[in-house]
């Protein structure tokens, strides 16, 4: 098992280290064209690439201190480095908005009287063409890693590419606009709308990194396939309550009470939370589980089972 988490932790490295790579070419390659065009969309596109290119290292950095074992200062493991920097790269797509907007503004008030340059109108095509279909490579491998690993960093960096792919092609239409009909504030009016879409994911993964800070529960899916383990086991105990979860990073902790015979031996007890355990881990292997044993009083005993309500029940 341990293996295997290493394992993980090495994919998800590599596929940081080749976010990072692609992000510098982008910006590098959008910056470019972007000022030779003069084009305030494409140097929209280029300060996104930017803040991908951060959050990319940001994310490589988390996702290598995640993978940390706990230390004397870390008992509980290094899991909420990649929820922190899913919040810092949330907080810096919001920055870039707000630039991509400052910079259309400008250019809608002071509009260029000067015709773009045809040649370099056809290179700025290309470059957002190229663009959304790098990042529609990238962000796929990442989002398929993070799914993988359950890494909110990879993830967060995943939803980034993502966006730059539909604002990209944004771009890219607002340019085929401008050469077909010559007008020159579509540029402005592309690059604001970019900023808009980009403030949307930015907000969501918000949400979602601020959730794993505060320890929110496990998603309703994550719970029924918790709870489905834990009732295939309903015959060897008389019934289990207070069930809690939270996430941090990649790492997940379960912890619940469950009510044995008064009669069974502390061994037997024993065994039994770890089979549960084991169970658990198979399906989460993530997982942190801690489960209190007590014995049956009668009152714990009849409280309602979620076995009995639970749809994915085993029959």
């Amino acid at each position: 098992m341990t293996s295997d988490i290493a394992i993980l932790n090495k994919e998800k490295e590599k596929t940081a280290i080749f976010s990072v790579i692609s992000n510098t070419f982008l910006v590098v390659m959008k910056l470019v064209v972007g000022i030779a065009l003069g084009s305030v969309s494409i140097i929209s596109e280029a300060i996104h690439s930017g803040m991908d290119l951060l959050a990319s290292c940001i994310a490589y950095f988390s996702v290598r201190k995640s993978s940390e074992a706990p230390d004397e200062e870390h008992e509980f493991g290094h899991g909420k480095y990649e929820s922190f920097s899913g919040l810092i790269e949330a907080l810096l797509i919001f920055v870039a908005a707000l630039l991509i907007i400052h910079e259309a503004y400008v250019k809608l008030v002071e509009p260029s009287s000067e015709p773009m340059n045809q040649t370099l109108m056809f290179a700025g095509i290309a470059v957002m063409a190229i663009s959304a279909g790098m990042n529609a490579f990238v962000s796929a491998r990442l989002m398929k890693i993070a799914k993988k690993t359950e890494s909110i960093a990879l993830e967060s960096d995943a939803w980034h590419l993502r966006t730059d792919v539909y604002t990209s092609a944004g771009v890219m239409i607002g340019l085929i606009l401008i050469q077909l009909t010559g007008i020159i504030i579509l540029d402005s009016l592309v690059a604001i709308v970019v900023a808009l879409v980009i403030m949307k994911a930015a907000y969501e993964l918000t949400v979602k990194s601020c959730k794993d800070l505060t320890d929110y529960r496990l998603t309703d899916d994550e719970i029924s396939r918790i709870t489905r383990i834990i009732c295939e086991h309903q015959s060897d105990y008389v019934n289990f309550h207070g069930l809690r979860t939270r996430r941090a990073g990649p790492e997940i902790f379960i912890d619940l009470h469950l009510v044995v015979d008064k009669d069974i031996s502390v061994e037997q007890s024993h065994d039994l939370a770890d089979h549960l355990e084991s169970d658990l881990k198979l399906e989460f292997p993530r997982a942190c589980v801690t489960i209190h044993v007590e014995p049956n009083t009668g009152e714990n005993a009849i409280k309602p089972s979620i076995c009995e309500t639970n749809p994915e029940k085993k029959e």
